[in-house]
């Protein structure tokens, strides 16, 4: 049978997204390229202890649930996660979904209609990307520094384009590690409120931050917090997947109530409700006695810090000598720009015969540019595996310049 699928579900089996997936499968492949915490750093014994204590106590864990999330957990968000971050939400205001990617795809779906124009980060995530090419949207790229998104740019392309949407990270931004100073996020809030432009802010990586010497509660506050009336311009999306485990599926959005009820919504049409069964888990662990959040951010941190530090070492090296980068205060990944005339695309086709992947940069921007850049993640793979990896890359960089 000849099946005609809709146009946009093209750009899904044509995304080399999945093929860097597969080959991340085989064994003794080392992936540089996808978006995982370390397995070695998960909470085993402290989840496990939580799921047994959640099964034994109510079998209600296994039942259906509500669709905006089990409502112990979004009351910890409001009261422990508020106080970190600074903000002021109800558990009215917060929706739980299975992520952050399908708390953003729920938003499109009720926010973005076939044409709209939304401004990304340029480069910016290549989920995101892909969930707005889906929904059919008009995707125009916002220059930024490495203090954030240009106010100027940003003002210049309101006026031409009368956008409905900013979505930026501005806490260590996918994939440049960006970090934006406290003066660009007052601003970029200013512009947007100014010209009604509703922001989408994705934190899912924010918890992940070890500048030398600073302590997490030296962070600056989201973007949400920084508004008067927080939610009404900022829609704040965060996740536990990068931080306990990625295998709970447990992310949120918070913002307007009015969002809030049309996600929800469209969210009892996508699969009815998440996981009861890990919203009460991941609820027990974080009230648990034996389980301090804020001790195993600080080891995370540590431990990411150091292989921060390993793999900008690695970039020393000779094969490495024309590139440059920026080394980020925190997130999961490293940018490099490559030498002149190297191409990240041809370059991973050589690193993947020799048993190692990144994720060109030509996939993180909405018009398959900065194909001169990669995006290496260093909190995956162990110190071993990283070390390998890189001088694999190495290999492939060298005999592209024996060429030259």
């Amino acid at each position: 049978m000849q099946y005609s699928f809709a146009s946009r579900a093209q750009t899904l089996m044509s995304s080399p997204l999945r093929s860097l997936s597969e080959l991340a499968k085989r064994d003794s492949f080392i992936s540089l390229a996808e978006e995982l915490p370390a397995e070695e750093l998960f909470p085993l014994s402290s989840l496990a202890e939580a799921a047994e204590s959640v099964l034994n106590a109510d079998r209600r864990s296994l039942q259906y649930g509500d669709t905006e999330g089990y409502e112990p957990l979004k009351e910890w968000l409001c009261r422990d996660w508020s106080r970190r971050k600074k903000l002021k939400v109800s558990p009215e205001q917060i929706l739980l979904t299975t992520g952050t990617q399908q708390a953003l795809d729920l938003f499109v779906r009720v926010y973005v209609e076939p044409g709209d124009s939304v401004l990304v980060e340029n480069p910016t995530s290549p989920g995101l990307l892909q969930v707005l090419r889906l929904q059919g949207a008009r995707i125009i790229p916002v220059e930024g520094d490495n203090s954030g998104i240009l106010p100027d740019a940003l003002e210049s392309l309101i006026l031409a384009h009368q956008p409905k949407l900013l979505m930026a990270a501005p806490n260590f931004t996918n994939p440049t590690g960006v970090y934006w100073s406290m003066e660009r996020r007052q601003e970029v809030l200013r512009l947007c409120k100014q010209h009604h432009v509703l922001i989408v802010e994705d934190d899912s990586v924010g918890d992940l931050y070890f500048p030398q010497g600073a302590a997490s509660s030296g962070q600056l506050p989201p973007l949400i917090s920084l508004e008067e009336n927080q939610g009404e311009h900022v829609l704040y999306v965060g996740s536990f997947s990068k931080t306990v485990a990625p295998a709970l599926r447990t992310g949120w959005a918070a913002g307007n109530r009015r969002i809030i009820e049309m996600m929800a919504a469209v969210k009892q049409m996508a699969d009815w409700q998440s996981s009861m069964l890990n919203q009460r888990l991941l609820h027990h662990l974080l009230e648990s006695k034996h389980f301090n959040f804020d001790d195993h951010l600080l080891m995370l941190n540590r431990e990411y810090s150091t292989r921060l530090k390993l793999m900008v070492e690695l970039l020393k090296r000779s094969a490495w000598r024309d590139t440059y980068y920026d080394v980020p205060l925190g997130g999961m990944f490293l940018w490099v720009h490559l030498p002149a005339g190297l191409n990240g695309d041809a370059l991973l086709k050589c690193s993947v015969q020799k048993g190692v992947s990144f994720l060109p940069g030509s996939m993180c921007s909405p018009e398959d540019e900065a194909s001169e850049c990669i995006r290496l993640n260093f909190t995956h793979p162990g110190r071993d595996e990283l070390l390998l990896g890189m001088n694999l890359i190495s290999e492939a960089i060298m005999e592209f310049t024996a060429r030259n």
